[in-house]
């Protein structure tokens, strides 16, 4: 048995480095994308390779907006007349061996290829995320405000070395709000405002009663549980056994935190843990329609699409400034993100009449209908790319024809 336990054992630790192996090798690939018509000139987009690599008949994954949005991404300069490669975000191993007229990445790439890349080429950072600067001083602060408060030392789960790619730009592309530019601006650069997709949209919820749901919140999230604020719900709603939460995110996938709070997560009545959450299932469905809102105190995002998935689902937002969305009259901005303001802030709206809370739902749900979808974020991100086109060429004019009828196979 112990025999066979060694050959199994063996036979798993193979198949991880071949996996690993096959890995590396396929985040070293260059994807080169072709319009139909000539070409008119060359894009270095630097940012996810794994969407250009599926296999026939297999489903790009719904987990996270950026698998769309990075075909999105180079489908809009195929469409206007360009060669796209794309490679992986940290390829360090690729050196560009043409000219090209836009280089568009999201981390290191843009400080590493400046200087190997020819003069005239437009440097286009994609912001996704708040500087790294910022993020990971809002991570350690709330570790340590964790520390302080309960007595708990837990490691950063999010920190990045920081990047100098808005530096070396010459404009961005943000997924945000004016939270997130303005960790930004001190560099000077033009940045353009693009929304943030959403995988799924959901028809508004006829029969929800608001009456019977007002008391069920949401805490609905990624990695890094402590800079996300799901600390900050787990105390607020165990001091508060009258409402209900339901926590989705993946929260096994972090023992240290899991093991802190296991009370919280596991032994409070009114708190259900459901784990990682497939937003297109039916099961979300279901959450959305019987619960009232979405608590997210995070303290740093570019612009959270879980908030955005959430205002489509219907769900009232009770968010921190820095998840890089703006809730106008439909939810809460709160200004602390203490224990105590959630506690309140959650009393007060759900307390709120059943018509008041069916309209911030509804109110919710129709801008997000108008403003985060991938619809939206072609239509903006083209106009985007047009506007600085015409900028650049103006600076540097040329002979070809923008074609806008271009469309381009990723196989």
């Amino acid at each position: 048995m112990n025999i066979l336990n060694r050959v199994g054992e063996t036979i798993s630790l193979v198949s991880r480095k071949v996996k690993q192996r096959l890995d590396y090798m396929s985040k070293l690939k260059v994807v080169s994308l072709t319009p139909k018509q000539p070409p008119q000139g060359n894009v270095l987009f630097s940012y996810r390779i794994e969407p250009f690599l599926l296999k026939p008949g297999e489903s790009l994954s719904q987990a996270h907006t950026w698998y769309w949005e990075v075909r999105q991404i180079a489908q809009t300069f195929l469409d206007l007349g360009y060669k796209v490669d794309v490679i992986q975000f940290h390829n360090e191993k690729f050196v560009p061996e043409k000219d090209y007229d836009f280089f568009i990445d999201i981390r290191h790439r843009m400080e590493a290829l400046t200087p190997l890349l020819n003069k005239d080429c437009v440097k286009i950072f994609h912001v996704d995320i708040a500087n790294m600067m910022f993020r990971n001083a809002a991570e350690c602060n709330r570790l340590l405000e964790l520390q302080q408060r309960k007595g708990v030392t837990l490691f950063p789960q999010r920190y990045e070395v920081p990047n100098l790619g808005i530096e070396n730009a010459d404009c961005a592309t943000v997924l945000g709000n004016d939270f997130t530019v303005g960790t930004f601006k001190y560099a000077n650069k033009p940045m353009y405002r693009i929304p943030i997709s959403t995988p799924v949209v959901y028809p508004w919820a006829e029969d929800k009663e608001f009456e019977a749901v007002r008391k069920n919140f949401v805490w609905l999230g990624s990695g890094a549980l402590v800079l996300k604020g799901l600390d900050l719900v787990l105390d607020a709603f165990a001091q508060m056994p009258e409402y209900n939460l339901t926590v989705c995110g993946p929260i096994s996938s972090d023992r240290a935190f899991e093991e802190a709070f296991e009370q919280e997560l596991y032994q409070t009545d009114n708190i259900q843990t459901y784990g990682w959450i497939d937003v297109s299932s039916p099961d979300f469905i279901e959450l959305t329609k019987n619960s009232l809102g979405l608590v997210y105190p995070s303290g740093c995002e570019g612009q959270s699409g879980g908030v955005v998935t959430c205002l489509h689902g219907g769900l009232i937002p009770i968010i921190s400034y820095e998840t890089g969305l703006d809730v106008h009259d439909f939810g809460v901005i709160l200004d602390n993100c203490s224990v105590e303001e959630i506690k309140a802030t959650v009393r007060r709206v759900s307390n709120l009449p059943p018509e008041k809370l069916k309209q911030m739902s509804r109110k919710g749900w129709e801008y997000a209908r108008a403003n985060h979808t991938q619809e939206r974020f072609a239509q903006a991100y083209r106009k985007t790319v047009e506007q600085i086109i015409e900028t650049h060429s103006q600076k540097k004019p040329r002979d070809v024809t923008v074609s806008k009828e271009t469309v381009s196979s990723y196989s």
